[in-house]
């Protein structure tokens, strides 16, 4: 994968729209003139904001070595798009010069006609490595990363192993990370193209080398970009069962992995699917599609807050005012539940909370809790002392202390829940806690009324 991907500006900031505009007037040689003069990740950008035809039309106006690093920029949804619009020529000159790992990515994401379709035109090379990369399972490790790299033989000179580099460097991903191989391929140190330059000539780059970072190439490939992000890596040698190394995964591949959990993750703590392509591009049932399995299920949900005001009725009926404040305890218990809920979903995914952290975690929610509770108290008891008898403003105030524990409690503790029993924390969502605090907040909020008010 190209190493400047991960530069990929979020929105092109200088003339927008400005290829739209010239193919919808048919000016094709204005979109091409646009086209050349900006960079691959802006005219990237600006692709996958169009429809799929003039998203086609645009790449074809792209000369072919612009094209391959436009190509390598597109998320896999505009890249299908492109595929599909490509002549049998176009096509295969496009997959032979991909990357192997984002060849490979493009046949994982693509439909079965569009992946047989790749596979048959590559050359036998190009298609074992290829293939090489597709036979390890669908999320690890070794479906990112590139099996094109150099490696070092132990005992080599500094001299000498830059001999090396100058004669496999050429196809190679990158060349600034250099495992370090015994004669049976198996990993013993890295070292990196700094070293070897700065080092004399006769320097063993057994010297210079040290102990090396790995992934096994079955690993988890999100934990494996994890690991580089916390240890400042250029690429993280990844390795088989017996300790070969087989490929590197890349800064850029790292940082999109990363990108595309934190997307996943913020799509499922706000209640939805993860939306595959570009916003712009997706139509209106897709993005329905994508938000309505979860508000279906919060809304059987929510029936759980309609049976408890049911069964509190009578007490409702003998103290009307407490009626009054029902919407702000379940806006203060679902608010500070999912405040507790994203702050350990988001410790998880960085590593900074485990699953045996389960007691530490509860004690230091339940105490933020309290302690937002008490604000909350003092501010509900005065006001709720100008509106109301001084009994119902007490029974409010002891609620919200009661229910901002509970909440972040329960935020806390169900992501944990989720990661022992194997789902995705995030599918533990913001939504979802909500709407088990609003029913469990409401019970807190009648059984604190039975206790202090005269029922």
């Amino acid at each position: 994968m190209s190493p400047k991907r991960h530069f990929q500006a979020r929105e092109v900031s200088v003339d927008v729209d400005v290829v739209q505009d010239a193919l919808d007037a048919n000016d094709l040689a204005k979109a091409q003139e646009w086209l050349n003069r900006h960079a691959p990740h802006e005219v990237a950008a600006e692709l996958q904001r169009l429809d799929p035809v003039p998203t086609a039309v645009a790449f074809r106006l792209l000369d072919k070595d612009q094209a391959l690093e436009v190509f390598e920029e597109l998320d896999p949804h505009s890249q299908q798009t492109i595929l599909e619009g490509l002549r049998d020529e176009a096509f295969y000159d496009l997959v032979e010069s991909l990357e192997p790992d984002d060849r490979a990515r493009v046949v994982q994401e693509a439909p079965a006609k569009i992946a047989h379709r790749v596979l048959a035109g590559l050359s036998p090379a190009e298609r074992q490595m290829t293939a090489a990369l597709l036979g390890y399972p669908e999320g690890s490790v070794g479906r990112y990363m590139t099996p094109e790299m150099v490696v070092l033989r132990r005992g080599l000179t500094a001299a000498a192993a830059l001999d090396v580099v100058r004669a496999e460097g050429r196809d190679a991903e990158t060349i600034y990370v250099l495992p370090l191989v015994d004669d049976h391929r198996r990993l013993v140190g890295v070292t990196t193209l700094r070293e070897l330059v700065l080092s004399a000539a006769d320097t063993v780059v057994d010297m210079i080398s040290e102990e090396a970072p790995r992934a096994q190439a079955t690993d988890d490939a999100e934990s494996a970009a994890r690991l580089m992000q916390e240890a400042n890596l250029l690429a993280l040698i990844v390795v088989d069962s017996e300790e070969r190394v087989v490929g590197l995964l890349t800064i850029d591949d790292a940082v999109e992995l990363i990108e595309a959990a934190d997307t996943e993750d913020v799509a499922r703590q706000a209640g939805a699917s993860p939306l595959r392509g570009h916003y712009l591009t997706a139509s209106v049932l897709q993005v329905a599609r994508s938000r309505a399995t979860w508000l279906l299920l919060l809304l059987v949900a929510a029936t759980l807050t309609v049976n408890v005001l049911q069964y509190f009725e009578d007490t409702l009926a003998r103290v009307t005012a407490l009626a009054l404040f029902v919407p702000l305890l379940i806006g203060t218990g679902g608010n500070a539940g999912a405040q507790s809920a994203t702050a350990v979903v988001r410790a998880l995914a960085v590593g900074e909370v485990r699953g045996r952290d389960v007691f530490r975690v509860v004690w230091r929610e339940s105490r933020v809790g309290l302690g937002l509770g008490l604000v909350l108290a003092v501010l509900a008891l005065a006001i709720g002392a100008l509106l109301v008898e001084w009994r119902v403003a007490a029974t409010l105030a002891g609620s919200l202390v009661a229910i901002c524990v509970w909440a972040s409690v329960v935020g806390a503790v169900m992501p944990l829940l989720a990661r022992r029993l194997g789902i995705d924390p995030a599918v533990i969502s913001a939504p979802l806690v909500t709407t088990l605090v609003d029913a469990t907040g409401l019970i807190i909020y009648f059984t604190m009324a039975h206790l202090i008010l005269p029922l």
